[in-house]
């Protein structure tokens, strides 16, 4: 397959996976999540299928397209670890989770992501739901929508 059609591939995983995770927290009252801004198409993605609800956003840098970004209130600029423990003493609640953190090294991206997996854990609400681009730890891992391939995206319930 070409990186071309993998990328196509991965885009549609997210957008599919984040609308699927939508509809299975809609009685869910808490905030979404988009960790890793990069340059603003998922986290646009989330605005348009849930303008009801907060997102917000973490990264280390403010590095997107002009029309993403987001208020300055909903955007934690830093390192993860620090982000997420900050959520956690506020008290935020996360009933969608999309996990986009990562280097551009599979090892490197799979440790993080297993090392950032209790932080996230602390501040998801029971039976919210997290889309991931990479496996997660601590969570249970589900089937997602049928239009994604089992090994295309990572789907987990809180």
């Amino acid at each position: 397959m070409s990186r071309l059609n993998s990328m196509m591939r991965r885009l549609a995983a997210q957008a599919e996976g984040l609308e699927w995770g939508r509809d299975l927290v809609a009685d869910l009252e808490g905030d979404f999540l988009d960790m890793g801004l990069g340059n603003g198409r998922t986290y646009d993605h989330m605005r348009e299928i849930a303008p009801d609800r907060r997102i917000w956003v973490i990264d280390r840098a403010l590095q997107c397209h002009q029309s993403c970004v987001p208020p300055e209130e909903d955007f934690l600029q830093g390192e993860a670890e620090d982000m997420l423990r900050k959520m956690a003493a506020d008290g935020t609640r996360v009933a969608l989770g999309h996990y986009d953190f990562g280097f551009g090294d599979k090892a490197k991206d799979v440790a993080e992501a297993a090392r950032l997996s209790a932080l996230i854990r602390d501040i998801m609400l029971p039976g919210g739901v997290l889309v991931s681009g990479q496996p997660l730890e601590g969570f249970e891992q589900v089937r997602g929508p049928s239009t994604v391939a089992p090994e295309r995206y990572h789907f987990y319930r809180t």
